[in-house]
């Protein structure tokens, strides 16, 4: 080491006198020079080159694929795969699951059932349950006697004797089915099974005899007798639902989810529109009003009777129902 240090500290404070250098290399023949060319030459080149091209010889590959290892592709475990198939089906079982006991939201729909009237039933005539009834404003209730004649229509109204005979008398009648029966074994005008003993035409209202309002005879109204109003059947056609509304949940039969069906009574008067509406069989929670409130709503095609428009009762199921 000491002795590069004192060679190096003689070079630098003394010089010595060295033969100069002389370069004898030359620059070497390489194919790889390129000589420039004018700018005609060059472009006479390119148009040879696009019209008369320079044939080459085929090219031949020589090389070889090399087997290289793909850093993309992933190895798959089959324990792996199992468990993955596995687990994602029975996560799908429990979304079904999950899914078919979802409860319900949405608002039940809510259907009205009612009873078909288009073809009534031709009932044989009772007088137990044919229905109507009549009156005049007598002072006492109706006498005990022989009921008058039946006729489909009423001329002449049944009246207590004159003191002094009509010059054309015309035998007194009552609306009523020509096939209902009736005691006939009283001399005197009347009603078979009243107590009283006299001479009256009742104390109701109308043409009739009775407590009633009408033509017939009894408590009722209308024609025939029985009280009420006319039945369905024994000539006495049924009416006709022409509109209908569906009925409403009340709040409290939808918490409690209550369902049934309220069957309701009803008169349909000659105009078609209902009235004396009352449930006869309910369920409650709020559903017999809600019936009640939608059967007054309905019209209907009036019941016949000899061709004209009568009054007539029914009953009419309406069906609450929660899907």
């Amino acid at each position: 080491m000491w002795t590069s240090f004192f060679a190096n500290l003689r070079d630098a404070f003394s010089r010595s006198d060295e033969t100069p250098l002389h370069l004898e290399s030359r620059p070497a023949d390489n194919d790889f020079i390129i000589e420039e060319e004018g700018v005609f030459a060059s472009l006479l080149n390119s148009v040879r080159d696009v019209f008369f091209p320079v044939k080459l010889p085929p090219l031949v590959l020589e090389s070889k694929p090399i087997a290289v290892v793909d850093r993309m592709k992933t190895k798959q475990n089959p324990i792996a795969t199992t468990s993955a198939v596995v687990i994602y089906g029975l996560i799908i079982l429990l979304i079904a699951f999950l899914l078919a006991k979802k409860v319900q939201f949405a608002a039940p729909v809510r259907t009205v059932q009612v009873t078909d009237l288009s073809v009534p039933p031709q009932a044989p005539p009772k007088a137990q349950a044919m229905g109507g009834g009549g009156g005049q404003r007598g002072p006492t209730p109706v006498t005990k006697g022989t009921p008058p004649k039946a006729a489909d229509t009423q001329i002449v109204p049944p009246k207590a004797p004159p003191l002094v005979e009509p010059k054309i008398k015309i035998d007194p009648t009552v609306e009523m089915q020509k096939d209902i029966k009736m005691a006939t074994s009283i001399p005197q005008l009347g009603v078979a099974n009243s107590p009283l003993i006299g001479m009256s035409m009742g104390n109701g209202s109308g043409t009739g005899m009775g407590a009633g309002n009408g033509s017939g005879i009894g408590p009722g109204s209308g024609g025939n007798t029985g009280g009420g109003p006319r039945r369905i059947g024994g000539g006495v056609s049924a009416p006709v639902p022409i509109y209908t509304v569906e009925p409403e949940f009340s709040e409290e039969a939808r918490k409690a989810k209550v369902a049934g069906i309220v069957v309701v009574s009803l008169w349909v008067g000659a105009d078609g529109l209902p009235s004396h509406v009352h449930v006869v069989q309910g369920i409650g929670m709020g559903l017999n009003e809600k019936a009640v409130e939608a059967v007054k709503q309905y019209k209907f095609k009036p019941a016949m009777e000899n061709g004209k428009p009568v009054v007539v009762e029914l009953n009419i199921e309406v069906n609450f129902q929660i899907f």
